[in-house]
């Protein structure tokens, strides 16, 4: 199953509860970095939907343009 942003932003959001809520100090330095790094990978996998999205509109333009150029010279041949 891959991950998405929304469930490391969740991840990042609960460990930021649990350091809110921490009376010891190492407890709340751990949620820290851990809020950290699951908000590092929700940047990540936002970055990597961005991307996705864009390669998926370059090839439909793509593909767009090849079918254009095929019609015309499907109609050039005729």
């Amino acid at each position: 199953m891959a991950q998405t942003y929304d469930f490391y932003d969740a991840r990042a959001r609960e460990a930021a509860t649990e350091a809110e809520a921490a009376t010891l100090d190492m407890v709340r330095e751990r949620a820290l970095r851990a809020e950290g790094v699951w908000r590092s990978l929700a940047t990540q996998a936002r970055k990597v939907e961005v991307d996705r999205a864009k390669a998926e509109s370059d090839r439909t333009e793509r593909r767009a343009a090849e079918a254009q150029l095929a019609s015309q010279a499907a109609g050039i041949q005729l």
